[in-house]
């Protein structure tokens, strides 16, 4: 066994958390392990298999285009950089400087996270909206009256809040504002893959190494082809001359191009490799062809084994919350005067 294997194998621990990135993530399957070789083994140029995994992508989300990023906090960094820019390859080259510059991302108070902070890495200024307490959720009209002239994109977290996603699309529609959609966890069930295209947001960030058993350090960012087109330019390696890249016609317009190419880009230092790209649509394709059924019932039955250890304490409440759609979760309620201690 080499010293690094050994060094490995005296780091493992037992993960009780579930596919988190500070825990390496969740084991990949072998077949997904096998792409990823095959990968490594192999020349492919990124600008090409990226419109390769657009399409594998806009199949699977309902969305004009997609890209593999490198996790859904990247794919936060270059949506709000895209939203910024467009397909302006000056705007680009001045990024995170943004003194000047339309760059105002408005946000719930409801929906801030430690996550946001990626939205600023491009440059972006987080306007919120709503009450300071976070009681409530903002209604539509806080949210109209924030966006202004030097408004890019409005911002939801899926999962933070009851602010349903339709409502703060009809209202950045109304003021031609583009809605990005942080769903780094939303998966399972399934059917959230295309939940927030259908419901009319423009850019949608997921998870690769969660629920999708992709490699930790990827991602997907889907959405409108030319916000799409923009966040690529962004992240790939534009180390060539006008005169001989050949842009994917299927991440990119040709007139895009019509004064050459941008320089790197701010998401230069997010640059996916062949082998994550590879890893994660392998993952897509099984996670789409998987029994979620099946999964939802081994989970119950975890649930149920754990809730039953826990109920023969009476100072703990133990309530199932219990969905056919999606995940089981336990709650527990402990009464610290009786038990002698809190959870």
């Amino acid at each position: 066994m080499t010293p690094i294997r050994q060094l490995f194998d005296r780091m493992r621990v037992i993960n009780a958390a579930g596919p988190v990135s500070r825990l390496g993530g969740a084991p990949v399957a072998a077949e997904v392990a096998e792409a990823m070789a095959a990968a490594a083994s192999a020349c492919i140029p990124i600008d090409r298999l990226q419109a390769a995994a657009s399409e594998v992508i806009s199949s699977a989300t309902g969305a004009e285009a997609g890209m593999v990023t490198t996790g859904a906090s990247a794919g936060l960094t270059l949506a709000a950089a895209a939203c910024i820019c467009g397909g302006d390859f000056a705007l680009m080259d001045r990024l995170p400087d943004t003194a000047g510059l339309a760059n105002e991302i408005v946000v719930a108070r409801s929906h801030r996270n430690g996550y946001d902070h990626a939205y600023r890495a491009a440059g972006a200024r987080l306007v919120e909206v709503g009450v300071a307490e976070r009681t409530r959720d903002p209604q539509t009209w806080e949210i109209a009256a924030a966006i202004g002239p030097e408004t890019v994109a409005v911002a939801f977290a899926d999962g933070f809040s009851p602010l349903p996603l339709e409502a703060v699309v009809d209202v950045a529609s109304r003021h031609n504002v583009p809605v990005i959609v942080d769903a780094a966890a939303a998966l399972p069930p399934k059917r959230n893959l295309r939940r927030f295209i259908d419901a009319g947001a423009a850019l949608v960030t997921f998870s690769g190494g969660k629920a999708l058993g992709g490699p930790a350090g990827s991602g997907i960012l889907c959405g409108r082809r030319d916000l799409i087109a923009s966040a690529a330019l962004q992240s790939l390696d534009m180390d060539d001359s006008a005169e001989v890249w050949q842009p994917p016609a299927e991440l990119f317009v040709a007139d895009l191009f019509r004064d050459g190419v941008p320089n790197h880009g701010i998401g230069r230092g997010m640059k996916v490799g062949k082998e994550q790209i590879v890893g994660l649509l392998t993952a897509l394709e099984r996670y789409l062809a998987s029994d979620e059924g099946e999964l939802f019932a081994r989970c119950r039955a975890d649930v149920q084994t754990i809730a039953q250890g826990l109920q023969s304490d009476d100072a703990v409440n133990v309530c199932v919350e219990d969905q056919d759609d999606s995940l089981p979760r336990l709650r527990l309620t402990v009464d610290a005067g009786r038990l002698g201690r809190t959870a």
